[in-house]
């Protein structure tokens, strides 16, 4: 082990860190200087120069030389690097010394670098860093600037020396110091100098350094102040409470008017006494007038008086009216209430539960009889608000009353997963009071956190198929209006009595029962299939009285128009009965408008038929019945004028939620029942004068019985027309009830057979049309057409006489047709009117004509003729009657 021996401690200064230039071992500092530490490098390089002087002085020297020297050539001396004699680098005097070179003294070649200080040693020399710096590097020593750099030490970040609490750490070139932070001051006595002082608090409120508004009250924090709005009081819009510059108002009841258009006593007297309220609120009588106002919402909704008659949508815009208010008051005169918890309970069980506190961490929960809310304080508070926060609920089950028959918003790719079928509505009934929820912040479209709830049931209902219990929120749209919506709210179970929920928004909530309205695939399918058939049977009626020249008359125009108006009407209900969206838009109140207008003329074109019966047999054959131009201006004009008069006494009974129809509520209905119920009782004795008249026609002694006959025809068929429109129409006003599935395919069945009895009624009973249709269909097939003459095989007939050949069991065969027969039937046609004994001929050679032609040509088409000639042969043929109106 390497010792100096004692006293080494007070000669290392001098030693360490021995200059290297000095050093015997040239060449290796740079190799022992990376491997040995600076001091062991520097004793090192000092023994071995001593050994060397020693080695030197041991030779022979004729002088002796002084420290810090080395003997030359044996007789002079030379001082050691780092040091210098007075005589020179050589010298021969005993006498002289060598003495220490200050190398960091004036004038220095040394250049240590502006943040550095030169350290003198002897023989030697080092740079260090200055106070306050550090060495790039990572060196402690150095020899000159190039070597190493020094940069200035951030002591507040560093830590090294720190400030009290009290003060902040303000860095200097070199240094720091520690200043009292705003709102501090330095502790008289305590040793206050740049990096040591300590500061304690300044209470601006007492000292009156404060700058807060009259307005606001000072509340003295540490090392600052806020100025708080009085009780009672709340920030000017725009402001923030607990600021320096905060200014407040005095807190007022909010403007609360009616909602427009709505005209009610009921309503319009109880915004007079919220008027009053308003006037005379004062901010300590925030409780009271909370108190008063729910005492009158109660009074309104319980004695609604005509609210009661208004119609659906003009009750629920006055319900999101009372409920978006209701919020907007609470949230207000809460904040002039003391903090804490309170809850009042009206004698009609309306329920007010709210807390006022600064805001706290965690959750909050508010609860009464009706309803529980669980939300996070963080939800509660208002970002642009730094006062109490409000959370409060208020329940209420008088709002049942105007909430009846609201609709709901589906989900409807959700339930169609569910029921495997469209749902094209639902039916809901009101399970729990409806509870509205107050917050400080009035931001809560979309909340960062869930809303839990729990809502106390009034009725447990045993659930049917299609039915549903469902948390849902009334939704405001942009009209004003209010509808029932699920979006962002979710069941979460089912307890004792009761229904927890959780929301991402908040409004006015309440439990439902939804009874779905699922569309019934078969019964879509028999009214689209059964309407596209009676469409294609009205149409053939349209063309048939259009084209069938022997049937033209006033009897056929009204068949004519009858047909076309509900050939028009069925058409646009196929295509546009169902409301899918929901909303009653402009397309759907336009479609609902049509149809009206289309089946309240088809119902008066069909009055018209019975005024030509009127005509025909009440007056005694003696009229012609009503020109086109009146039956035009009758069937289409009364039933344009009903409907012009109904769309500008009410636009809004057009179009519902589920069809295209007419709205039942208010009464409007009856714009369509009224007149129909007028036209089928004045058809129905109308038809019994007409049988009565028959009656008597028919009792006479000389009756015109052909004219009876025709008659009599035309009221069977006008009788049955009847049946057919008023049996289809009683049960089509059933229709829209989601429960009358039975009633809802018996209107199915018989409108889509509507079309089908008509044309059956029309055409295929009417012997001149069968004679036409015949007629089209041996053109079609290319035979030639007879009107007195038909073609057997094996035999041939001319235009006087008919033969008919026996064929075995058929009904007929074999007789003869009198040779006659051909002139009797010329001889009728020619007759304008027959009567008498004419009369009875003329009948008589038409039935045996019929009698004895039809047998035969049924055996020969069936075993010859193509399809059009089976059809030309199988149609009866009618006399040659005279071409005269219906």
């Amino acid at each position: 082990m390497l010792s100096l021996g004692p006293g080494s401690d007070s000669f290392l200064p001098f030693l360490l860190p021995y200059p290297s230039a000095h050093c015997p071992l040239l060449g290796l500092p740079g190799l022992l200087g990376s491997v040995l530490p600076p001091t062991a490098f520097s004793v090192l390089c000092f023994l071995l120069t001593l050994s060397e002087v020693g080695s030197q002085n041991s030779k022979a020297c004729a002088l002796p030389c002084p420290p810090n020297s080395s003997c030359v050539n044996g007789t002079a001396c030379r001082c050691a690097p780092g040091f210098i004699s007075f005589s020179g680098e050589i010298f021969t005097d005993p006498l002289e010394s060598c003495d220490d070179i200050n190398e960091c003294g004036p004038p220095s070649p040394v250049d240590c670098g502006s943040s550095a200080d030169c350290q003198n040693t002897e023989g030697g020399y080092y740079c260090t860093c200055s106070p306050g710096y550090e060495p790039v590097s990572g060196a402690m020593i150095f020899r000159n600037e190039s070597e190493n750099t020094c940069r200035d030490v951030n002591e507040c970040t560093s830590g090294k020396k720190p400030c009290h609490s009290s003060t902040h750490c303000l860095n200097s070139v070199g240094s720091y110091e520690c200043r009292c932070r705003p709102g501090w001051k330095p502790i008289a006595g305590s040793p206050n100098g740049p990096n040591n002082t300590v500061c304690e608090d300044v209470d601006e409120c007492s000292s009156g350094q404060h700058q807060c508004h009259n307005s606001t009250v000072c509340f003295n924090t540490v090392g600052s102040y806020t100025c708080h709005c009085r009780e009672g009081w709340e920030p000017k819009h725009g402001l923030k409470n607990k600021q320096k510059d905060t200014i407040c108002k005095e807190i007022s009841f909010p403007a609360w008017t009616a909602p427009p258009g709505i005209k009610s006593r009921s309503l319009s007297a109880f915004f007079e006494r919220v008027q009053k309220m308003s006037r005379d609120f004062k901010p300590a009588m925030a409780k009271k007038s909370m108190q008063d106002l729910v005492g009158s919402v109660d009074d309104l909704l319980k004695n609604s008086g005509d609210l009661e008659s208004l119609d659906q949508s003009s009750k629920h815009v006055t319900v999101t009216h009372l409920l978006s208010g209701l919020e907007q008051i609470l949230r207000t005169l809460a904040k002039a209430m003391p903090k804490g918890s309170f809850t009042y309970r009206s004698l009609d069980n309306t329920e007010l539960s709210l807390v006022v506190q600064e805001q706290g961490k965690g959750n909050v929960t508010v609860g009464q009889s009706h309803a529980r809310m669980l939300l996070d304080w963080a939800v509660a508070a208002a970002a642009e608000e730094s006062g109490p926060t409000v959370v409060g609920i208020l329940s209420s089950q008088n709002m049942k009353k105007l909430l009846a028959n609201a609709s709901l918003k589906l989900d409807s790719e959700k339930l169609k997963e569910t029921y495997k079928s469209p749902v094209r509505g639902a039916k809901v009934t009101l399970l729990s009071a409806v509870s509205s929820v107050f917050l400080s912040n009035t931001n809560t479209e979309k909340l960062d956190s869930n809303v839990s709830f729990a809502f106390a049931l009034h009725e447990q209902p045993e659930l049917k198929p299609r039915q549903e219990l469902i948390c849902a929120f009334w939704k405001k749209d942009s009209n004003g209006n209010g509808s029932w919506a699920t979006t962002g709210c979710w069941k979460m179970g089912r307890g004792n009595g009761s229904i927890t929920c959780q929301c991402s928004h908040l409004s006015s909530f309440a439990i439902l029962m939804a009874h779905y309205d699922v569309e019934d695939p078969k019964l879509a399918l028999i009214t689209k299939v059964g309407l596209a058939l009676s469409l294609a049977c009205l149409l053939l009626c349209i063309l048939t009285f259009l084209l069938v020249r022997p049937i033209q008359g006033s009897r056929t125009t009204v068949h004519l128009h009858l047909c076309i108006c509900l050939f028009v009407g069925s058409a646009i209900f196929l295509a546009g009965i169902e409301n899918e969206g929901g909303e009653v838009g402009t397309r759907c109140r336009l479609v609902a408008v049509l149809l009206h207008y289309c089946f309240l003329a088809a119902f008066c074109w069909m009055s018209l038929e019975g005024v030509e019966l009127y005509f025909l047999v009440v007056r005694v054959f003696q009229g012609q019945g009503l020109r086109k131009l009146w039956l035009c201006l009758i069937g289409y004009g009364v039933p344009l004028i009903i409907v012009g008069i109904s769309a500008g006494a009410y636009s809004k009974g057009y179009g519902r939620e589920k069809f295209c129809w007419l709205n039942f509520e208010g009464g409007f209905l009856w714009s369509f029942v009224g007149p129909v119920t007028f036209i089928v009782l004045g058809n129905a004795i109308i038809f019994v004068i007409t049988v009565w008249k028959l009656t008597q026609k028919f009792s006479e002694i000389n009756p015109d019985i052909k004219k009876l006959k025709k008659a009599r025809v035309l009221t069977i068929t006008a009788i049955a027309q009847l049946f057919v429109l008023g049996c289809t129409w009683v049960f089509g006003l059933l229709l829209f009830d989601p429960e009358s599935w039975v009633l809802s395919y018996i209107f199915s069945i018989l409108n889509c057979l509507q079309g089908f009895f008509l044309f059956v009624l029309y055409c295929l009973l009417n012997k001149k049309v069968r004679e036409e249709y015949r007629k089209w269909a041996c053109m079609v097939a290319g035979n030639k057409y007879s009107e007195f003459a038909t073609t057997t095989s094996g035999s041939g007939s001319s235009h006087n006489q008919t033969q008919v050949r026996a064929e075995p069991g058929v009904r007929g065969a074999g007789q003869k047709a009198p040779r006659s027969l051909g002139s009797v039937l010329t001889l009728c046609s020619s007759l304008s009117r027959p009567s008498g004994p004419q009369s009875l001929a003329c009948e008589g050679a038409d039935l045996a004509n019929q009698h004895l032609l039809w047998p035969q040509q049924l055996l020969h088409t069936q075993m010859t003729s193509s399809p059009p000639s089976m059809l030309c042969s199988l149609l009866p043929r009618a006399p040659h009657a005279p071409r005269r109106g219906g």
